[in-house]
């Protein structure tokens, strides 16, 4: 069974397309602000739910969602989208892409929503994706329309 799910009342960015039987792929474009993390997390769960993944593996994929669309939207510049990956094969794994526009200049940073939270709630979201997940990476060259692609792969068997 092939599942794509794209919400948005935007133009359609690149989601990429499940190729084969079993294969499940969900896109969602966000807004680029304060909001996004949460709209993430509540599009996601019903998705990884009905993906058949357990209360503990839905936390740690939420988690990861929730680190990786914040920093795109504290550190890059729009559009983001969130992309979620799996097949029902025996790899058991979650593959989740968040894809930003390119770092923002520093001047635009600076004023971010984010920079107003106490120092001691930043910089742990990388050190959180990498302990939760069994791979991580960047792709700046790929197949996404000049967006830049954080992904990180996680098990869900």
């Amino acid at each position: 069974m092939t599942t794509t799910t794209i919400s948005s009342t935007s133009p359609q960015p690149r989601v990429p397309r499940a190729a084969g039987t079993g294969e499940r792929v969900f896109g969602l474009p966000l807004e680029h602000g304060p909001l996004a993390p949460a709209t993430a997390r509540h599009a996601a769960q019903a998705i990884l739910e009905s993906w058949g993944l357990d209360e503990e593996q839905v936390y740690d994929v939420l988690l990861v969602i929730s680190e990786l669309v914040t920093n795109a939207v504290v550190h890059a510049l729009p559009p983001v989208v969130l992309h979620l990956h799996t097949t029902a094969n025996d790899t058991g794994q979650v593959q989740v892409h968040v894809s930003d526009g390119g770092p923002q200049p520093t001047t635009t940073a600076a004023h971010c929503w984010a920079a107003d939270r106490p120092e001691d709630e930043h910089g742990r979201g990388g050190s959180i994706v990498t302990t939760l997940a069994d791979c991580t990476g960047v792709e700046t060259d790929c197949d996404t329309d000049g967006l830049i692609d954080h992904w990180a792969t996680l098990d869900a068997a």
